[in-house]
């Protein structure tokens, strides 16, 4: 396995991970965690509830036992639209392949334990993306625009980090440009910044303080200031268990979802230059308590609650390119992948060969560039 497979299958199969261990304390607090499970949690658990088929808000969604949730589903219907294309993706690759791959294909639904579509199962702000682009008929480049501002777009686009692995710039604008399909506003912004968070841990020598320095310098308005305070708050503390009060402390001037998760108020996940979503500088905090363990950021996470599947799915992603797929608990791999019925690595190998020709050809395009305007500085008219 060459280093380029190794971090693509650890993030993509650490991101499985994390959003299958966060699935069952989703949407609850550290205390309540605690008490339903005797203690903090430290792998795959059962169900928050153990009536889940009738258990609101939850139900009818199986969370826990290893099941991964619509994170997963996403990010592995990404990787086959950038098989299909073979090439890097646009907010038209979201109108032209990513909405069939949702509404097209019966697919294993592990929370449904059933045959049905992706479509079937993602959250109403990824059902927007069908709404808008499959019977609307929006400009894909502007049809993000009025949807819930959350982190659904950043949720999935780890794949575009590893597209243009070791170029966080490129993985930036391209997320950016493709998730403007399905986000605006700092919802958008997570997801470019996200995908540049991925890129700069795929380089070689990275480490999470230079994953946190790359997403400071490319990230605008409230979501950078909301991984500094964050990140900045998460070097006080050599471990995740005791950090939880301060990080949300952090959190809280940049985030539109109340303290009381469930029970949001009228301006919450509206568009703001000032506000962020809390799963991105949530993720990067563990990962900076933890110096880019994986399994440590991942439970920080997940211990965490509140959106819980996405911050450990996140953090899970950009410390599973970090320390390439051994990074992964290789029981919690076997696990999660037996309880989803999902292959948790192959699509991790699958971006990589998509990585590797989108390279190649950027190379090439590169080469023809180059030679193309050495012509128009040093050459003669013609």
């Amino acid at each position: 396995m060459t280093p380029l497979e190794d971090r693509a299958t650890g993030c993509v199969a650490g991101a499985a991970v994390g959003d299958a261990l966060g699935g069952a304390t989703e949407g609850w607090t550290p205390e309540q965690i605690t008490q339903r499970y005797g203690g903090q949690v430290e792998g795959v658990v059962p169900p928050f509830n153990e009536d889940w088929r009738n258990a609101r808000p939850i139900a009818p969604y199986h969370k826990g036992d290893g099941n991964i949730t619509d994170d997963t589903l996403m990010t592995h219907a990404l990787i086959r639209v950038y098989e299909k294309v073979g090439g890097h993706l646009g907010a038209y690759a979201m109108a032209e392949h990513l909405v069939p791959e949702l509404m097209g294909e019966r697919r294993w639904i592990p929370e449904l334990e059933a045959d049905a579509l992706p479509l079937q199962r993602i959250f109403l702000a990824e059902k927007w993306i069908v709404a808008r682009l499959h019977y609307g008929h929006v400009d894909p480049r502007e049809a993000g625009v009025g949807n819930i501002v959350n982190c659904g777009a950043a949720m999935y686009v780890a794949p575009v980090g590893i597209v243009n692995a070791a170029d966080p710039d490129a993985a930036y604008a391209e997320a950016i440009d493709l998730t403007g399909a399905h986000q605006s506003s700092y919802g958008r912004e997570a997801a470019g910044v996200m995908a540049a968070a991925v890129a700069e841990a795929m380089r070689p020598g990275a480490t999470a303080d230079s994953v946190v320095a790359t997403c400071l310098r490319l990230a605008k308005d409230g979501t950078r200031a909301a991984i500094e305070a964050v990140c900045e708050t998460a070097r006080g503390f050599g471990h995740w268990d005791g950090s939880f009060e301060a990080l949300r402390a952090a959190m809280r001037p940049f985030d539109t979802v109340a303290d009381t998760y469930r029970d949001q108020g009228l301006g919450a996940r509206r568009p703001s230059r000032v506000h962020s979503i809390e799963e991105l500088p949530l993720a990067l905090a563990f990962l900076v308590v933890a110096k880019g363990d994986y399994r440590e950021t991942v439970l920080g996470g997940v211990n965490y609650g509140r959106d819980a599947d996405s911050i450990a799915s996140m953090g899970g992603a950009i410390a599973g390119a970090l320390g390439g797929l051994a990074a992964v608990p290789s029981d919690w791999v076997e696990q999660v992948g037996t309880a989803s019925r999902t292959d948790l690595v192959a699509p991790g190998r699958a971006i990589a060969g998509v990585a590797r020709r989108v390279h190649a050809d950027d190379l090439a395009r590169r080469r023809a560039h180059e030679a193309a305007f050495a012509d128009l500085t040093t050459g003669e008219a013609r």
